[in-house]
């Protein structure tokens, strides 16, 4: 059984930077390709940002230029490197396999970003 694990979320400033994390069992992420997903109030989940295992990277277009996905294997953790936010960006975020989620989702990590 796979599991997923983000942390890291917080209230931050417009403008402001996070780094989110996100560690699995039962999944190396070096062998699968993996990415970020987020949900805001009263919307769907939408795709944020994909790290192939062939290496390349894929964002959503509101994001590019904005948000670095990579991953230390050694360590099997995902992260998220978010710079000048917004607050669109507020939402609850997850991880796991991109761009088709194929886990079960973990609980997320809440990004608040305020004006």
């Amino acid at each position: 059984q796979v599991q997923l694990v983000e942390s890291g979320g917080g209230l931050v400033q417009a403008g402001g930077s996070l780094r989110i994390s996100c560690t699995g069992t039962g999944i190396v992420f070096r062998y699968n390709s993996v990415g970020w997903f987020r949900q805001a109030p009263g919307k769907d989940r939408e795709f944020v940002a994909q790290l192939h295992d062939a290496g390349f990277t894929r964002y959503l277009d509101s994001v590019k230029g904005r948000f670095t996905v990579s991953s230390d294997y050694s360590k099997n953790t995902l992260y998220l490197q978010m710079d000048n936010l917004k607050p669109e960006d507020t939402g609850l975020y997850f991880c796991n396999t991109a761009p088709g989620a194929m886990h079960p989702w973990g609980q997320g990590t809440q990004v608040t970003v305020s004006s």
